[in-house]
């Protein structure tokens, strides 16, 4: 742990939690809201425990990633890395568990391309960022 870029996993989750902004709100909201069964005018639990535990969750995997990394990554492992992390760990994960919840293809395609792209950001902030 000491010899990770503790400023840079911190950067790194905030990306993470700021594509989550773009990626389901203005980009996916309406299409990831009918796939997955909710209500887009409804919260679903109080706003500072759901955005709290997102963040401190992108906090764990970015640290994580950065333990599994290494301290000096070259820039094109660490996003080669973070886009097999987020296609092939979490979104083929993910895509089981879909399979045998009867969930669609389309919310798979967005929550799958989210983790692909985070961890694709995580890759290019710790690549860059020693």
């Amino acid at each position: 742990m000491e010899s990770i870029n503790h400023w840079a996993v911190l950067v790194a989750a905030a990306s993470s939690f700021l594509l989550g902004g773009i990626w389901y709100g203005p980009l996916f909201k309406r299409a990831w809201c009918r796939e997955a069964g909710v209500d887009p005018d409804k919260p679903n639990g109080h706003r500072a425990k759901v955005f709290g535990g997102a963040f401190a969750l992108s906090l764990i995997a970015a640290a994580v990633f950065a333990m599994f990394l290494g301290p000096k990554p070259a820039l094109g492992f660490a996003v080669g890395a973070g886009v097999a992390a987020g296609l092939c760990w979490v979104g083929a994960s993910f895509g089981i568990n879909y399979l045998f919840a009867g969930r669609s293809l389309k919310l798979w395609l967005i929550d799958g391309g989210y983790h692909t792209l985070q961890f694709a950001l995580y890759g290019l902030i710790l690549g860059l960022w020693h």
